[in-house]
Order: structure tokens, then C-alpha cells, then sequence
């Protein structure tokens, strides 16, 4: 595991030293493979070349009038030869050198047979030998393919040769794995795990102080993996730091509404007592609006009562009970009545006898403020509909109004941001939601465009929620 930070870890105990490691044994490991088929064929090449100078020791002591060479002269060709015994044969003739002594051969090889994985198998059994052995090679001239020629050498010699080569590779191999090693380790530094480390303290720092901007992570102009990692945690920090502020400003908000709420259910207390003489106004149309208005004062009180339990016990969760859909949405109507413009309309599609079961008052004020929002953004007519399943009971707000802007509907349910008005909280949106999904619903934008937005509001039905 790469340790970053301040913990006083080394580099060379991190993960671009364990792949410095690596790297050299892998590449060692490479080297092996490379070692294998190249000691083979140097073995191969060694006895070639035994072949094409006894070759041409042999027509070096032919002689035209066939004269014999004298034991010392032949001694010192084969000794310049490195052989004990030359044979040369040809389809006209046979040419023989033979030192005093008669060698006795241990194997014979004959290169005409000569394979891939044998010739390695052999030359590692080479490699592991000691002392010497008498060897017979046979193999056809390098220059004349028609004159077959045997010659008896010393394996020894052959195997400390093949030595040598070995070191030499092993040498090299590990100066090959160094420096391949060392330029990844660099590499990876640059790269890697200085950027890394980089982001590693910005996270840190951020962690101790997540409000304070001086703590994000400099996007930076990589386009590589790096580069995309920076971006985003950037992004996700400034994005956490504004729900933070957001969430402050929230509890904050939160306090002076409980406040504010506690006073304002005492006025509305008193002003409902006071409206209760409009009900024996004589004039007609006050009392054609009177319980209208007293209604209103009801639910205003009920609010802030809700909102204060909310704020000294949490979320509220919904009181269910069974009522007709219709004569609520028909109620939401008469409340926007004098709060629409004057050419607006309000229709109600819901099918007669449709009935649901849900929080009344949380589910009138969900409508109110989708309907509301609505109006206020500029449209002329509202249309409620709904649709009853086995499982769900979908209800689709629609207007006609000039639809969303982008900006807004990536930031639709976000409270203080997801408003389309200037003035506007954004928090109708966000309260909606909350409540449709504390009767494990929810809330979501259907369509928007020019031609109106559809939200839809989906409540699972009784059954549906007793199985959940």
C-alpha cells in the first residue's frame, strides 16, 4: 500500500520503489526467456564453427600427388583445429586426419538433426557438467553441402565458453534492468506519484477544513487519467463546500423560521378568532369567501405547528388517510382562485371516484406549489390528470407555460438553486419532493420545452406500501 502525506513515509518505500522492484525482476525474468534460445544457439554456432575448421584443416593437408603428412604436423594442425579427429567425406574422396592417440567418444552430435528445444535441453545439460568429455560432431561443410565432416572435440572448452557468454548476458541483463528501472521509477515519480501526492494533501487538507476554498485541488491542464481525477475531485469539492455553506445557511434559516413560526402561529391564532364575525358579515360575498379565508388561516396554523414539530423532532411523517382525489384538486383550484392571473385557468382531468390514500393537507400542499410555480413562471392554463395502477397512483401537473432553462433543471430539486424566476427560493420544488417521498414516492420532471412542463407526482398505492 502507497503511503502519501505527512507521515514521514520515504519514496522508497512507496509504490514507484515496489515497482522499481518489479521492474527488474520482470525484466530479469524477460532476460531469461532470451537467455534460453540464445545459450542454445550459441552452443550451435560453437560446433558449426568446429565443423568449418576441421573443414578446412582437412583441405589444408590434402595434397595433389598424395604424399602423407608427418605425426608432427598433423598434431599441430589438429591442435590449431581443437580437434583430435577429422573426417572429411566427399562423393570423390576421404580425407582423414588421426592424432597419436585413439580418443574415446562419449556422445556424438550431429547437427543435420539439430531442433529448437533440444539444442536448449543440451546446452543447459552443458552448462551443468564437470570435467570433461570426448565429443563427436558431424555436420555437412559450411562451403561444400555435399562433404560430410566428423571431428572430436573437448566438451570443456565448449562449456567455458558458453560460460563467459553467460556472465556477459547476466551483466548486461541487469544493466539493461537498472536503467529501464530506474527511468520507470523517474517516470512514475513525474507522473505518478507527485501529482498524486499533490491530490493526496489537497484531500487532507480539505478534510480539515472543508469550507475554506484555498483547500480545492487545482483543476490543472492534464488530459490523462491524473488529469480527469484533479477535474473531478475538484468538482466534487466545490461541490460539497457548497452544500456545506448551503447546509449552514440552512440551519441557520432553520432556527430564525422556528422563531418566526412560533409568533406567527399566535398572530394567525388571533386573526382566525377575529375572521370568525366575517361568517355573520351581511354582506353576501364576504360570506361567499369566508370559509375560503378561514380555511386558509386553518392550514396556515397547521403549517406552523407542523414546521415547529419538525424542527424540535425531525421530519414528520405523513398521517395517512383515504379521500377523493377530485374534490382535492378541485379544492387546490378554488385556493389559487385569487392568487392566478386573471385569464388563467385551472382544469381539473381527474376521473370521478378516483381516490388515494395519503397525507391530505402534504398532498394539497405539494399541488399548491407545483401549480403555483407554475402560474409564475407565465403559464395561462394548468391541467391536473391522474392515472390509477395496481401499484402506483400517478397524478401529472401540466401547463403551457415557456418551459425550464437548462441551468435550472440540473439543479431543479436543490433548495435556493433550483428556482426558474428571479426572486424565486427554489425551495417548492425541494419541499415537495421531500414530502412525496416521505410517503415513499417521489416527484420528477416529466417534460419542459415551449410548449409547457409536465411533472408528475407518483404515490405508491396501499397495497404497495403495506408489501414495502
Amino acid at each position: 500500500m502507497l503511503t502519501l502525506g505527512g507521515d514521514g513515509s520515504s519514496p522508497l518505500t512507496g509504490l514507484s520503489a515496489r515497482l522499481l522492484v518489479l521492474t527488474i525482476f520482470f525484466v530479469m525474468l524477460s532476460e531469461v526467456f532470451i537467455y534460453a534460445p540464445s545459450i542454445g544457439r550459441y552452443r550451435l554456432v560453437y560446433m558449426q564453427e568446429r565443423i568449418a575448421t576441421a573443414h578446412l584443416a582437412a583441405l589444408a593437408t590434402s595434397s595433389p600427388d598424395g604424399g602423407t603428412m608427418s605425426p608432427r604436423l598433423t598434431a599441430e594442425i589438429l591442435d590449431h583445429a581443437r580437434s583430435h579427429r577429422i573426417v572429411c567425406r566427399s562423393t570423390s574422396e576421404v580425407a582423414t586426419l588421426v592424432g597419436e592417440a585413439t580418443p574415446r567418444i562419449d556422445e556424438v552430435y550431429d547437427l543435420r538433426e539439430a531442433a529448437f528445444f533440444p539444442l536448449i535441453w543440451e546446452a543447459f545439460l552443458v552448462l551443468g557438467r564437470s570435467g570433461n568429455r570426448m565429443i563427436e560432431v558431424v555436420g555437412p561443410a559450411p562451403k561444400d553441402p555435399d562433404t560430410l565432416v566428423r571431428t572430436v572435440i573437448d566438451e570443456a572448452p565448449m562449456r567455458y565458453e558458453m560460460l563467459g557468454y553467460s556472465e556477459r548476458i547476466l551483466f548486461l541483463s541487469i544493466v539493461i534492468s537498472l536503467i529501464t528501472a530506474t527511468l520507470v521509477y523517474i517516470s512514475l515519480q513525474l507522473l505518478f506519484v507527485r501529482p498524486m501526492l499533490g491530490i493526496t494533501e489537497s484531500m487532507i487538507a480539505f478534510r480539515a477544513d472543508p469550507e475554506d476554498p484555498r483547500h480545492a485541488v487545482a483543476p490543472g491542464s492534464r488530459t490523462d487519467e491524473i488529469g480527469r481525477a484533479r477535474r473531478e475531485l475538484g468538482e466534487m469539492q466545490r461541490a460539497l463546500r457548497q452544500a456545506l455553506q448551503q447546509r449552514s445557511r440552512l440551519a441557520a434559516l432553520g432556527t430564525a423560521v422556528t422563531k418566526i413560526n412560533h409568533d406567527l402561529r399566535n398572530i394567525l391564532a388571533s386573526a382566525q378568532l377575529v375572521s370568525d364575525h366575517i361568517r355573520v358579515s351581511p354582506d353576501p360575498r364576504v360570506r361567499r369567501i369566508a370559509p375560503t379565508l378561514l380555511g386558509a388561516l386553518d392550514r396556515a396554523i397547521k403549517l406552523c405547528s407542523q414546521t415547529l414539530a419538525f424542527a424540535h423532532d425531525g421530519e414528520l411523517p405523513p398521517s395517512y388517510s383515504r379521500f377523493g382525489l377530485r374534490a382535492l384538486v378541485e379544492e387546490v383550484g378554488d385556493d389559487l382562485r385569487e392568487s392566478r392571473p386573471a385569464a388563467a385557468r385551472f382544469d381539473c382531468e381527474v376521473p370521478d371516484g378516483s381516490t388515494v390514500e395519503a397525507d391530505r393537507d402534504q398532498l394539497r400542499r405539494v399541488l399548491t406549489n407545483l401549480a403555483l410555480n407554475a402560474y409564475q413562471a407565465g403559464a395561462r392554463t394548468v391541467r391536473v390528470g391522474a392515472r390509477l395502477d395496481d401499484d402506483s397512483v400517478t397524478i401529472a401537473v401540466d401547463d403551457d407555460g415557456p418551459g425550464l432553462a437548462e441551468p435550472v433543471r440540473e439543479r431543479l430539486f436543490e433548495p435556493f438553486s433550483g428556482s426558474n424566476r428571479i426572486g424565486g427560493t427554489g425551495l417548492g420544488l425541494s419541499i415537495a419532493r421531500d414530502l412525496m417521498r416521505g410517503h415513499g414516492g417521489d416527484v420528477h420532471l416529466v417534460k419542459t420545452g415551449a410548449a409547457g412542463t409536465v411533472f408528475e407526482i407518483v404515490l405508491p398505492s396501499e397495497g404497495a406500501r403495506s408489501s414495502r
